[in-house]
């Protein structure tokens, strides 16, 4: 395969948790780049913990190109609670998945990591040199090995297959938000659960709100659609353009945007928006979680140096999304949520 491949539209893509927020994104961004062969499974028809159901989806399907957005995932905690399913389901749909891309040939495939793969305490903005440095946050620990061994994955590949140039790339985005999140209880990310919270004492006219943890934690937040366009913008460069940028040290790329919330000012936000008057109360019985996790993305704007131009002010988005997301939701969309979590024993 030539280190100047870039993708075609008439490629086979396939995406892996297409209907979830970063994996619907990615599908709009698709069809807006008028990709042709745009392939996409439920978890009902194709279980990715099977492995033998993986590969022949593989070896009926073929694909060109394969984006892994699936995971098991969720807040603090899902992720304390159920430390087992983050760890062994998350390391059985990325190891099914990447080794029958291996095995069938496919020409690229983009892993999506996370940002908890950096040290718990450590100099802020991570830079990509920051993987495995220090110690991991406890409340997410299991999660983050998965990851980080999802990117050894396409990292070790990359080093002993493909001379260090970067074929399998994994991508490192902050908390993401936009259309199609997770409002479930136990699987909801900070700003999702923050809103969910909002909307159940709007609608049981509750006199007081409970937040975990003492509101200090920072937080990055990236759009899903510019997520997207820019994981899309890195899927059709070439080995060649990436690795001049990398020089094969590594296979992982953050994204983001370089600044981050404090929890406190959402939730400010969210009094604001929903008029709330009733008493916020932190309880700092419940975790944190990491105190910050910023990205540094100078490699990032070197690799894509015009991608930043075709963003919005995310300070917009953000505003839009939390007004737009807690008018929308509703008991009936809430109750949807929580019949579909599940955390029985995997195997």
């Amino acid at each position: 395969m030539s280190l100047n491949y870039k993708p075609k539209k008439i490629d086979k893509v396939v995406i892996f948790g297409h209907r979830g927020l970063i994996g619907s994104a990615l599908i709009n961004e698709l069809n807006n780049r008028k990709y042709k062969n745009i392939i996409s499974v439920t978890k009902i028809k194709l279980n990715l913990l099977n492995h033998r159901k993986v590969n022949n989806f593989f070896l009926k399907k073929k694909p060109d190109i394969v984006i892994i957005a699936a995971a098991r995932v969720g807040g603090i905690y899902a992720n304390k609670t159920f430390p087992f399913n983050f760890l062994y389901e998350n390391l059985m749909i990325q190891n099914n998945i990447i080794g029958a891309s291996i095995k069938y040939k496919c020409k690229k495939l983009i892993f999506l990591g996370s940002s908890c793969i950096y040290p718990k305490s450590w100099k802020q903005p991570f830079t990509e040199n920051d993987l495995n440095l220090a110690n991991l946050e406890k409340t997410n620990e299991p999660y983050a090995i998965a990851k980080i061994s999802g990117l050894k994955l396409c990292e070790t590949f990359n080093r002993q297959f493909n001379n260090n140039y970067p074929k399998f790339i994994t991508v490192i985005p902050p908390n993401l938000f936009g259309p199609n999140d997770n409002y479930d209880n136990k699987n909801s990310h900070v700003l999702a659960a923050l809103i969910r919270k909002f909307k159940i004492a709007k609608l049981k006219n509750q006199k007081k709100i409970e937040v975990w943890g003492t509101g200090k934690p920072l937080r990055e937040f990236l759009y899903s659609e510019d997520a997207a366009r820019i994981i899309i913008d890195l899927m059709e460069l070439s080995e060649k353009a990436i690795y001049k940028h990398t020089k094969g040290k590594f296979s992982h790329i953050n994204i983001g945007i370089g600044k981050d919330y404090k929890v406190s000012d959402l939730v400010k936000k969210l009094v604001k928006l929903s008029n709330f008057k009733g008493k916020i109360i932190y309880n700092s019985k419940y975790p944190d979680g990491v105190k910050r996790k910023l990205l540094n993305i100078k490699l990032l704007k070197k690799i894509l140096p015009n991608s930043f131009s075709k963003m919005t002010s995310n300070n917009r988005k953000f505003d839009y999304y939390l007004k737009k997301e807690y008018l929308n939701l509703t008991k009936n969309t809430l109750k949807k949520f929580e019949k579909d979590s599940s955390y029985n024993l995997p195997i």
